[in-house]
Formats: C-alpha cells, sequence, structure tokens
C-alpha cells in the first residue's frame, strides 16, 4: 500500500473550491519541502535544507482533483520501496509517518513526549534492524523543526495571508481521502506560534533537568517542572563556558541514569522566546548557577 499524505484545505474561499493561486502554491509547495526533508533524515541520518538534495525518495504528486482544494503527495524510494512505493508496514514507513507527526506537532506548538513515542519505537526497530540511522535522535528531530519552520509558515499562506481558507489538516491519506491526521490542524492560531517570536526583556530563574543536548548547535532540552514539559533551549553566546557547558552535560547524563536523581537538576537564569499570544516556546540561556 503506497505511504500518501494529503493536505486539505477548507473554510471561507476553499469551500466554494477557490484558493489565491499564488498562497495555494506556496503551500503545497512548502507541503512537499516537508516531506522531503522529513524523508531524507529518516533514511539518511542527515538534515539537509533543499527538497531537491532528497535522496534515496521520491516525492510524487497525483492529479488535481475537481472540486476540491487538496494535494496528494506519495512518498516513494529505495530504502521506502516495497511493491513501487513507501509501505506503512515497513520499518521505515513506520518511522516516517511518526516522525511526521512529531515534527508538525512539535514545531507548531503541541509537545510529544518523545521517550515515550518515537523514542521508543525507534529503540524497538533498531533491535530488530540495522536500517535504522544510528544517528536519528531527539537532537536531529530538532534541527529538523527548525529547517521546517519556513515551509510550515508557507504551509498557511491560504489561512494567513488571502485568507481564502480558515483551516487545514494534513494525514496520512488513502485515494486523496485522509484516513489518519498527522500533526494538528492549522489554523490563524499555529500560523502565529510559528511565525511570531519574541524575546523578553526581563530574564527570569527556573530549575530543571537536561534532557538532550547538541554539541554542535548549542540546543537542547530542560525538563521544567511547572510547565509539565521538556522546553528547547540555546545557551547564549556569553555563557558558552566549559563550566556552564559541563554542567549542561552532567545534568544530562545523570537524567539518562535516574530521571529521578535529584543531582541532575541544575538552576540557571534566562531569557525567554514566547509566541505572540504570550505561550513560551523556549528560552535562552544567560548564566547557570
Amino acid at each position: 500500500m503506497a505511504l500518501e499524505f494529503t493536505l486539505s484545505f477548507e473554510g471561507a474561499s476553499a469551500d466554494n473550491n477557490l484558493l489565491d493561486f499564488y498562497d495555494a502554491a506556496a503551500a503545497f509547495s512548502a507541503f512537499q519541502r516537508t516531506l522531503a526533508l522529513t524523508a531524507h533524515l529518516v533514511i539518511n541520518g542527515e538534515i539537509i535544507t533543499q527538497a531537491p538534495s532528497l535522496k534515496g525518495a521520491q516525492i510524487l504528486s497525483y492529479p488535481v482533483e475537481q472540486g476540491s482544494w487538496k494535494a496528494v503527495a506519495v512518498v516513494a524510494g529505495t530504502l521506502l520501496l516495497s511493491g513501487g512505493v513507501a509501505s506503512r508496514d515497513s520499518v521505515l514507513g513506520h518511522i516516517f509517518t511518526s516522525t511526521y507527526d512529531y515534527v508538525l506537532n512539535e514545531a507548531l506548538g503541541f509537545h510529544v513526549d518523545f521517550d515515550k513515542t518515537l523514542g521508543e519505537q525507534l529503540e524497538e526497530y533498531r533491535r530488530q534492524t540495522d536500517v535504522v540511522p544510528k544517528s536519528l535522535d531527539e537532537g536531529k528531530l530538532q534541527a529538523l523543526i527548525e529547517k521546517n519552520e519556513n515551509s510550515l509558515k508557507d504551509l498557511h499562506r491560504p489561512i494567513s495571508q488571502s485568507r481564502t481558507a480558515e483551516t487545514a489538516n494534513i494525514g496520512q491519506s488513502n485515494n486523496g481521502r485522509i484516513v489518519k491526521k498527522t500533526g494538528p490542524t492549522l489554523d490563524f492560531d499555529t500560523y502565529e506560534y510559528i511565525n511570531v517570536t519574541r524575546l523578553s526583556d526581563s530574564q527570569i530563574y527556573r530549575a530543571g533537568k537536561v534532557s538532550s543536548y547538541n554539541t554542535n548547535t548549542f540546543k537542547g532540552r530542560i525538563y521544567i517542572e511547572s510547565e509539565g514539559r521538556p522546553i528547547p533551549f540555546t545557551i547564549a553566546d556569553s555563557a558558552r563556558n566549559p563550566r556552564n557547558i559541563s554542567k549542561i552535560v552532567r545534568s544530562l547524563s545523570s537524567n539518562a541514569i535516574d530521571r529521578f536523581d535529584a543531582q541532575a537538576e541544575i538552576e540557571f537564569e534566562a531569557l525567554t522566546f514566547e509566541s505572540k499570544n504570550g505561550r513560551l516556546k523556549s528560552y535562552l540561556i544567560i548564566n547557570i548557577k
């Protein structure tokens, strides 16, 4: 069975089978890019920035249907092949669909517990086969989310710019009909979350346990009890010293060994990045105590 995904717009002019031409073209092109970047990471364990750089897979399109505003894409390729197209029953097919759902939810402000969802799935498949890239981890997924931000903004164009649609849904589909939703419903709120990021003027003090960290980008995630979820963070340039980085790494190591280890907790000062509606998106850590 084909690994098929559909992007469908509803509301406003879309209900009368009309969308602004430019915005529709931008949204469908962005849809292809998000699929291509995700497929490349799942297959090759690497992040690319341009869809044409995709290796090992191909994003194909069905003809546009009369009477609806949707784009139907099929993911096909060498490592995802099963009867000529990507199979939901294949290891990489399952990982691809889970990864795409994770990326869309996390990027648009809906937290997914990596360890209890995609993380467990990756570990299970790694015990069965060696086709899963070893470098595919939470850090790489955070980098993928960042690379997809502009595409996710463009996905909203018929909603955010011309207002020729009110909502959109992405999902696994069968003959163009969505049978399993992927990610959240796109609307003006998800657009404002991905589009606007404000840096606070005053610093805050928090304590938490580091759950992931990338030594190359100085980015990671830290679990904050009061938030009930891991919050992305970046270490500010001025705070990238051996002392602070050592504390980050020790917290990550202790937390990985024992989540209830009080020694894994660190106290830090940070500025906050927030969405337009005031929702916390990430921390800019300026000091670690």
